[in-house]
């Protein structure tokens, strides 16, 4: 299931790189950037990290809050954020739970096959916790340049 804006974000608590949790709750009365990417430390997945590490600023300034989403374990996640100085918040969903509720994992295609896993994905939550932005089957290089455009930020 695909969500659209207007639906209310699910909700969730997942471990953070640093050892505490977080929950889309407690960013409520801000904007917020969740997004899903499939592995810490692969190539895309950093250029697309590094890509919002270096754009923080200036969505911080904007109002907008990011968060990281992978099945990693919080370690790697750890070490992904300490090797590339990565400032915000990556959180752990091993279990896929929180990818299946945003609909970020299921069946996609790769190299015209048809597979099951992580599909990049990044949604916009509002402040009062309903989807702004949900776009799908994202690419890693560019990804942050588009959505800065789309939400004005350009």
């Amino acid at each position: 299931m695909k969500l659209e804006p207007g639906d209310a974000a699910p909700d969730f608590t997942l471990p953070t790189a640093d050892g505490g949790t977080v929950s889309p709750e407690s960013y409520r009365g801000r904007r917020v950037i969740l997004y899903f990417y499939p592995a810490a430390m692969t190539p895309g997945c950093t250029k697309q990290a590094c890509d919002f590490r270096d754009s923080l600023a200036s969505l911080t300034a904007a109002g907008l809050a990011v968060l990281g989403v992978s099945k990693d374990s919080p370690d790697r996640l750890a070490t992904f954020a300490e090797r590339d100085a990565l400032t915000f918040p990556l959180l752990s969903d091993p279990g896929l739970e929180v990818h299946k509720a945003y609909g970020a994992y299921g069946e996609k295609t790769m190299y015209g096959r048809t597979t099951v896993g992580v599909i990049r994905s990044t949604f916009v939550i509002d402040p009062d916790g309903k989807i702004e932005k949900a776009l799908y089957n994202v690419k890693a290089t560019g990804h942050v340049a588009r959505l800065r455009r789309e939400l004005g930020l350009d």
